[in-house]
């Protein structure tokens, strides 16, 4: 790789770490190819993206970010797992870790927050931003439905009773 590549590389980088909600560090030394495709496809489908890059370039890009804290994480074979959402890519890469031995979360970074293996685990445990948006969509929903059941009852009641004395009229 030429200087050229390395800076088109760190550049990247350094976009990912800015603008991504979540990235997770994780090692995955000892994942066949078939693995490394279930994982991409995993976070892909979550709404993220996982990049393999060399740890020195990864240190580079984050000289000078809000989550400089993570280069102690770039040991060994590392691999990023980011995403916008704030917890899409963290649920995605707990799921493969829990079914793959080899995979195995170091940590990573929300936000300006540095996490390390718990914190991601805990940031997966939280709702998604859909899963957000859906519940407080019921809970505007459920009052609404209300009030139209009250509205509706009164001459739903008025109707029953009519109807009770037609039938002794008759």
């Amino acid at each position: 790789m030429d200087r050229a590549q390395k800076e088109k590389v760190v550049e990247e980088l350094g976009q990912i770490f800015e603008s991504s909600g979540v990235v997770v560090v994780a090692h995955y030394q000892g994942l066949t190819v078939a693995n490394m495709q279930d994982l991409r496809g995993r976070v892909r489908d979550a709404g993220g993206a996982v990049r393999v890059a060399k740890n020195k370039l990864a240190k580079i890009a984050l000289e000078g970010t809000d989550v400089a804290g993570i280069s102690d994480l770039m040991t060994g074979m590392t691999v990023l797992a980011y995403s916008e959402d704030p917890v899409a890519a963290a649920k995605a890469a707990d799921e493969f870790a829990k079914e793959n031995d080899n995979y195995v979360i170091l940590g990573g970074a929300m936000g300006e927050n540095i996490l390390d293996a718990d914190g991601v685990k805990a940031v997966a445990k939280m709702p998604s931003r859909e899963e957000l948006i859906a519940s407080i969509v019921g809970c505007i929903g459920a009052p609404a439905s209300n009030i139209a059941g009250a509205i509706g009852a009164p001459a739903s009641n008025i109707a029953s009773i009519l109807s009770t004395i037609e039938e002794k009229a008759a």
